[in-house]
């Protein structure tokens, strides 16, 4: 029972709410072993089953609760185990950096891999496909700007959204925003265009 006591030792090792998939093993065994073992794991309480084929080792709090972990963790956890890009939905990062008021009422996230929901304690976080282009400088400040200006759309964004974007980024964040004009469509650049020629008149 070689798999058991492979994956118990790896187990062991992470740090709690670490989140992992059965694919986290592969070399272990069998698919079907390692899918037993977790099983087993999960019915000791060893480990969690937070949604099909997703796992975390559980944190107990002192009062003997069990915490979860957010649904960015476990946003990225399904990401890396499907080899995806994610950043969170444009109506979240435009809440964000202050430029809408509305805000997902779940968690949404724009993927390069597939679109499908995935449900997480009385939660459920959704996984929606976007061309990858859209997703250029994802798991960075800069890359919720791009979101939050991709959302937007094309009659909200001005130099004005531009500038408030400038107030809320770090600086190298906002370089690098305005170097990532090839993944843009033109009305972006246009704003960008028209952000920077305002600049040139203050000056």
């Amino acid at each position: 029972m070689k798999t058991a006591q492979s994956i118990r030792n790896s187990i062991q090792s992470m740090p709690t709410e670490q989140l992992f998939t059965p694919a986290h093993f592969a070399g272990a065994g069998s698919r079907a072993s390692i899918d037993q073992t977790l099983m087993r794991l999960n019915q000791t309480g060893a480990i969690e089953r937070i949604s099909h084929g997703l796992y975390m080792i559980p944190r107990t709090s002192r009062f003997g609760l069990k915490t979860m972990p957010s649904p960015d963790a476990v946003a990225k956890a399904i990401a890396l185990s499907e080899g995806a890009t994610i950043e969170v939905h444009g109506a979240e990062a435009a809440h964000r950096f202050g430029l809408s008021t509305q805000m997902p009422v779940q968690p949404v996230y724009n993927t390069t891999g597939s679109s499908r929901a995935i449900q997480f304690g009385n939660m459920t976080i959704h996984f929606r496909h976007v061309a990858a282009r859209k997703l250029a400088l994802a798991g960075r400040p800069a890359g919720q700007a791009l979101a939050a200006l991709w959302y937007l759309g094309k009659d909200e964004v001005s130099a004005q959204t531009v500038r408030q974007i400038q107030a809320r980024l770090p600086a190298e964040e906002f370089a690098a925003l305005v170097q990532a004009k090839s993944s843009m469509p033109a009305w972006m650049i246009e704003a960008f265009r028209e952000f920077e020629q305002e600049g040139h008149h203050h000056g």
